[in-house]
């Protein structure tokens, strides 16, 4: 299957091009605009990271040293709406801009002027977040989750800037959600059938529908703290009728379905890099679909396992738990395939090959400590202590941030012509693999061992551990200024990428048309 590869531009627009910064503001080129949105997640990523780096000097050691206790928690909160909104979102939908189009072999986006429009807005929805740090009284700091009465009667007056940049970010990606499904309902070029699309392309247009679902969910709920905040409303405060627990409910609601959408279209580009440097197809290609689809539907009828300390009656218990359980086999489907895909392949380990192999592991072990958090009794004693923080980092950087690493190793020749430095490249992932376990692997011990999560200070008994994960913070986050050197690197040159960049690595098309023939793990009759 060949893959249109032609730029955007008609004949006409080459005698009035824009050059410099009029390009980029004005431009419809799909290709131009997933540029930005990766620059700018690339450069959310560094401003979240640097906040995380605050928080492990912090906790360095014990006792307050660094910051007061109020603009730690302001740390916490940006720091987690930074990267999940800043970082991995944008991101995605970058990769989504560049590559959906010549997937499916269509010019361009469907809707050019509207991809350009939910860009541009994305710059103004975090400066104005951002810019709540540094007003009278400080930041948000009721944590990235919002939880009322914290972030409704307690909260400073830059709440009303924090709750306007939710709704900027979520206009952004419901514009993006609307331009992906049109496109790809429309757009594909004639014979290509949805069960022939490239995977990357069937997890981005689960995910837009999920988006689409959700984001109205999360602008209702900063409008009803909204109202509760200024206009005298009580959704959810008790002493005028409401109901704080309710404000879970209603978040999680969206929360829940949000962590897929950071977690499936990763699935989509393991399922492209694996073939390619294990030199077969992919193994299960329907069944990778089904489970996608599986694991979207029942992303929303799990959202209360975030809630199990909350009280709820023991059927509403029994019922998360069960659902929560049930949406890891869908999962472990996938892990199935991605393995049976590498089993008896010729594998070369190029770094995307790296990104994605380590995906695979560290992601199954963020898996099986959801697992652990799903069982009600066990979650008792997990909730809130730093368990539930080394769970979601496996799941959000070992998964979502080593995929899209993943993906900018894969795609870099075809993005800018030229192949990135191999050795740098293997430098960067090996510096961040040891790092990011030393990072969040020892979490779990002190999690474990009953340190709660989000709190400035904490008992002597956990200082060691804490030192070690300081430590890997700090690595972690200066290897990411190997991967921003290697990028720069390759866009100003380097040696020239072919037609078929990976063909010397593998023999095979760079980007293999996902369908699978039938697969044994036996020897082929024709070949005995």
């Amino acid at each position: 299957m060949s893959y249109a590869t032609d730029t955007h531009d008609d004949h006409d627009d080459h005698d009035h091009k824009p050059t410099g910064i009029t390009r980029w503001l004005y431009t419809t080129n799909h290709k131009d605009i997933g540029t930005m949105y990766l620059w700018f997640s690339f450069s959310m990523f560094l401003i979240g990271g640097f906040m995380a780096m605050i928080i492990r000097a912090e906790l360095y050691q014990p006792g307050l040293q660094i910051i007061d206790p109020n603009f730690f928690n302001q740390m916490t909160t940006v720091h987690g709406l930074i990267m999940v909104f800043g970082a991995v979102m944008p991101a995605f939908v970058g990769l989504a801009n560049w590559l959906i189009p010549m997937m499916i072999g269509a010019p361009d986006m469907a809707l050019p002027r509207m991809n350009n429009w939910s860009f541009w807005i994305l710059p103004f929805a975090f400066a104005i977040l951002l810019s709540s740090l540094f007003m009278e009284g400080g930041g948000p700091n009721f944590g990235w989750t919002f939880y009322a009465p914290l972030s409704t009667t307690y909260s400073n007056d830059s709440t009303a800037f924090f709750i306007f940049s939710v709704h900027i970010m979520g206009m952004s990606s419901i514009m993006g959600s609307i331009n992906v499904i049109v496109t790809i309902f429309n757009m594909r070029a004639p014979g290509m059938t949805f069960m022939k699309m490239p995977l990357f392309v069937w997890t981005w247009l689960i995910t837009a529908f999920l988006l689409i679902a959700v984001m109205p969910v999360l602008a209702g709920t900063v409008t009803m703290m909204l109202t509760d905040k200024y206009f005298g409303t009580a959704f959810f405060d008790a002493a005028g009728g409401g109901d704080p627990v309710m404000f879970q409910h209603i978040f999680w609601f969206f929360g829940h379905p949000e962590v897929y959408i950071m977690i499936l279209p990763a699935f989509g580009i393991v399922s492209e890099i694996i073939p390619t440097f294990a030199r077969k197809r992919l193994f299960g290609y329907s069944s990778m679909v089904y489970a996608t689809s599986s694991i979207a539907l029942l992303s929303f009828i799990v959202w209360a396992h975030h809630m199990f300390t909350t009280g709820m009656p023991v059927a509403a218990e029994l019922f998360f738990m069960y659902a929560t359980m049930l949406i890891s086999v869908p999962t472990g489907v996938k892990v199935f395939n991605w393995v049976a895909t590498m089993w008896r392949g010729s594998m070369t380990f190029e770094t995307p090959m790296l990104f994605a192999v380590a995906f695979v592991i560290l992601f199954t072990i963020g898996g099986l400590s959801g697992l652990m958090l799903a069982i009600v009794p066990a979650d008792f004693q997990y909730h809130d202590t730093y368990f539930v923080v080394a769970h979601f980092h496996y799941v959000l950087v070992t998964g979502a941030i080593f995929s899209i690493m993943a993906a900018a190793y894969y795609w870099l020749p075809k993005w800018t012509g030229h192949m990135y430095d191999e050795k740098l490249g293997k430098i960067h992932f090996w510096c961040s693999l040891i790092s990011v376990n030393v990072l969040f692997f020892p979490m779990h011990f002190v999690g474990l061992a009953g340190m709660p999560r989000r709190i400035p200070d904490y008992a002597l008994q956990f200082a060691d551990f804490n030192k070690v994960i300081s430590i890997g913070g700090f690595a972690f986050g200066l290897s990411q200024l190997i991967f921003l050197y290697v990028v720069i690197k390759c866009i100003r040159g380097g040696e020239k990428a072919t037609d078929r960049v990976w063909e010397g690595a593998t023999g095979l098309e760079w980007e293999i048309p996902s369908p699978a023939p039938y697969h044994t793990f036996t020897t082929p009759p024709e070949i005995k």
